[in-house]
């Protein structure tokens, strides 16, 4: 019967002949989740606002809609009062869309920070890493020189 050799010893032999400095990939890993908390907080703190926004902007509908189904005296007071709330209506809108505009116009800066410092960042990180290589590798040649 043939034997099913076991690779275990040969995969372990591998592995210690070429190590792995795992520091680089969990300083990455820390990097990478440090920054999607900073996006998130980006975008909760974003939803947060424009739900505020949204629940003011109802309630003030819901307010306004109020006074317009109110008995009137006069028919022509039924006009004055949709025409009333059509024009607040229509203040109410544009005064929120500003208020969504500032949100999203926070947003945009606060993303471009992140991604600014992000990429300042990794610059740095690369330039020390490549430091570091250069040093090992001056100090392996320099050990085979000598040898």
């Amino acid at each position: 019967m043939a034997k099913t050799n076991d690779f275990t010893k040969y995969i372990n032999e591998a592995m210690a002949a070429f190590p792995v400095d795992m520091t680089a990939y969990n300083d990455a890993f820390k990097s990478s989740a440090a920054m999607g908390e900073k996006f998130s907080k980006v975008a909760l703190e974003a939803a947060e606002k424009s739900t505020e926004i949204s629940t003011q902007w109802t309630k003030d509908t819901l307010a306004k809609l109020g006074d317009v189904a109110k008995v009137k005296d006069e028919p022509t007071a039924y006009t004055k009062s949709m025409t009333d709330f059509a024009s607040a209506q229509a203040e109410m809108t544009a005064e929120t869309l500003a208020a969504f505009a500032e949100v999203a116009k926070k947003v945009q800066m606060e993303t471009v920070e992140l991604m600014m410092a992000a990429g300042k960042e990794a610059s740095e990180e690369a330039t020390a890493a490549v430091k570091k290589a250069t040093a090992e590798v001056t100090t392996a040649a320099k050990k085979a020189a000598a040898a």
